[in-house]
């Protein structure tokens, strides 16, 4: 099995400010290194749920819960934060929520997934297996226009047009079905400089972000969090790329102020007053943490604190 380093976990962690009988939600447990780590932390009386898309994370999950009654964990998307909550009557009652965004390195690292542009494999980048389309499907059927769109939006593509233009041209001919496909096309199309990243890199990002809905996810997901902390409770969010990261930072410099259509009131009324506060500014890994774990380099984390 390959292993998983959380990133950010003595940082995270300590902003999560946990209390021996508190109540936290791990919402991306991937192989359950920060679940692990809240664990200790944790007294009897203390609990922590845990959700993952990705089957075989709940798999590694299940294994925990076997053996700590403190701990439960389901197949789910982070954005269905509410039901999952609401389900076990603690919605408004967490004391912290983590969410560490983004592809795992078992995830990476496994070649039939089709998430690494190193590793031959299927087109699928698909989190939860059983959604639909995986990435070949999509690739294979969008038009030109949607597949450039998807390409500049989510990866930042300077080459899009000229990417999807080839992958329209080339499926005509013979579908595309792996990854290797998929990078020789790119290859063939944007010119490998020096010292930067390998062409594919925003492409696959890029694709992968779409297939899942990652930012749609993250942000049901972050329009649920507030509500469902208890005051003092703490939203701690570990992004890896810009996209994640502008949206994590806009929402909550949005919730930590009054509402600016209303600050020049004499009286604010309570709908518009913050609803949080910023306890720490964005946090980065260390040198010596990148060095030990080099994908922790990209890592942001932001944390928010629900107010009264």
């Amino acid at each position: 099995m390959i292993s998983h380093q959380a990133v950010l976990l003595e940082e995270t962690i300590d902003q999560l400010s946990i209390r021996k009988d508190g109540l936290y939600v791990d919402g991306t447990f991937g192989r359950g290194g920060h679940s692990r780590e809240i664990l200790k932390r944790l007294g009897p009386d203390g609990r922590l749920l845990a959700i993952d898309r990705d089957p075989d994370a709940v798999t590694v999950g299940e294994g925990l819960a076997a053996h700590d009654a403190r701990f439960l964990i389901e197949h789910r998307n982070f954005g269905e934060l509410r039901s999952f909550l609401k389900k076990y009557d603690v919605f408004g009652k967490l004391n912290g929520i983590l969410l560490d965004l983004g592809v795992s390195s078992p995830q990476l690292a496994d070649g039939r997934r089709g998430f690494s542009f190193q590793l031959d494999g299927p087109l699928d980048m698909r989190m939860d297996p059983s959604d639909s389309p995986n990435a070949g499907d999509w690739l294979n059927n969008a038009s030109e226009q949607e597949i450039a769109g998807v390409l500049w939006r989510y990866g930042e593509e300077r080459a899009a047009r000229r990417i999807a233009r080839a992958i329209v041209k080339r499926r005509v001919a013979q579908p595309l079905e792996s990854t290797v496909d998929l990078v020789r096309l790119i290859d063939s199309i944007v010119r490998r400089r020096p010292g930067a990243k390998h062409p594919a890199t925003q492409t696959f990002q890029a694709i992968r972000i779409h297939i899942n809905r990652e930012l749609d996810e993250l942000q049901q997901a972050l329009s649920e969090a507030v509500d469902a902390l208890a005051a003092g409770g703490r939203l701690c969010v570990i992004s890896f790329h810009s996209l994640e990261d502008r949206m994590v930072k806009r929402f909550l410099r949005d919730n930590s102020r009054v509402d600016p259509a209303l600050s020049k009131l004499p009286i604010i009324p309570d709908d518009a007053q913050p609803r949080l506060r910023i306890p720490a500014r964005a946090i980065h890994a260390s040198a010596s943490e990148i060095e030990r774990n080099p994908r922790s380099r990209s890592a942001t984390l932001r944390v928010g604190e629900r107010l009264q």
